[in-house]
């Protein structure tokens, strides 16, 4: 099943093409370390063509999510090398997905700071803090030398996953987080250049490109996009338009992949808003296209065998199966993610899910 077949990636060569897609699961320390809980988790899941990791922040500005990872300072580093290791050791690959959150952060993350985005517009919604669910506050306006900032932060964060031993690197433009904010018009009202036309509100994602290019090859950069999503509030109004002009710009990079989510939440019959991402979008992209959102064994291979796309990264199946291509391979039963567990807690729903039991990659320890 080509599904399960080799795909090269500029000098790598992925033993086959199910992802695991960027999961957060709240389960580092309190300092955004990753833990050996985290090292048992990814590792158990090296059966996978490639890992991406959870969005792990670039900058303390950058987070807003309790115990989620960093890359920022010298024990997150540290505490990354363990996993990359752990992972290698097994055969495996694995990317780290870079992010700054923007305004989807609270002041109880930030030393009681403002979060930051493109434009001072509050999120519908709350956040959930360490004393609980707060609501979203009106965020500061990124002055232009903190945007600078920002794009060396990801500069620093991109050397720093060379040090931690990955094997490339993930800039997470999606899903409503800050560099998704700058590109959608409902969350960029700025008149400056970062605002406006689509040129100066995708300038900050090129912005970023071009910076950690100079860190990496180009080959080993992966971008994601989510031309349909309005998760985290944000959206655009000409959404077919905006994200064809960023995709077809993005032919100009040579990049590892692109990372194309369909919609997470109704679109409401929007016709701006494309269910098929990848079928409609993957037309504007010349390069290794990567599919994401509510796809099986069947229809992942059935997307692949099209030519819709070069590979599938898969969430909730690798949640509950961290053996899911010999599942693949074998067509055999799954287990059911438990999302009461999704978030926090311990190895409950997070490294006791059950391999098959003939799978010589099971880790008992």
């Amino acid at each position: 099943m080509k599904l399960l077949s080799e795909i090269k990636i500029g000098d790598l060569t992925l033993k086959n093409r199910v992802i695991m897609a960027p999961l957060t699961r709240n389960r580092s320390t309190i300092d955004r370390v990753p833990s050996s809980l985290n090292i048992k988790y990814y590792t158990q899941r090296a059966e996978a063509g490639l890992i991406i990791t959870e969005s792990t922040a670039v900058s303390p500005s950058g987070v807003g999510y309790v115990n989620a990872p960093g890359i920022y300072t010298k024990e997150q580093i540290d505490g990354w090398r363990k996993v990359t290791d752990k992972v290698h050791e097994r055969g495996g690959m694995i990317f780290v997905q870079l992010f700054h959150v923007g305004r989807i952060s609270h002041p109880d993350f930030l030393g009681g700071k403002q979060p930051v985005a493109p434009s001072a517009i509050k999120p519908n919604g709350q956040v959930y803090t360490y004393e609980g669910y707060k609501d979203y506050v009106r965020p500061k306006m990124l002055e232009l030398d903190e945007i600078t900032q920002i794009v060396e932060d990801f500069k620093i964060a991109a050397k720093n996953a060379q040090t931690a031993g990955f094997d490339g690197i993930e800039i997470h433009a999606a899903n409503g987080y800050l560099i998704n904010q700058f590109i959608d018009d409902v969350s960029n009202t700025r008149t400056d250049i970062y605002g406006g036309v689509v040129e100066n509100r995708s300038r900050l994602l090129f912005e970023i490109l071009e910076a950690v290019s100079q860190i990496w090859d180009s080959t080993k950069i992966g971008v994601r996009l989510s031309p349909s999503g309005v998760f985290n509030d944000v959206g655009d109004s000409a959404s077919k338009s905006t994200y064809q002009f960023i995709i077809e710009k993005l032919n100009n990079y040579n990049l590892g992949y692109l990372h194309l989510m369909n919609p997470m939440m109704p679109i409401d019959h929007n016709t701006e808003m494309i269910t098929n991402v990848a079928q409609y979008y993957g037309k504007f992209y010349k390069g290794h296209l990567m599919a994401n959102g509510g796809y099986s064994r069947d229809t992942g291979n059935e997307i692949i065998e099209s030519k819709e796309a070069d590979m599938v990264a898969y969430g909730r199946l690798f949640i509950a199966n961290p053996d899911l291509p010999t599942r693949f391979l074998l067509d055999a039963e799954l287990n059911s993610p438990d999302q009461e567990t999704f978030y926090g807690g311990n190895e409950k729903g997070y490294t006791d899910y059950p391999f098959l039991a003939h799978n010589p990659n099971l880790i008992k320890s």
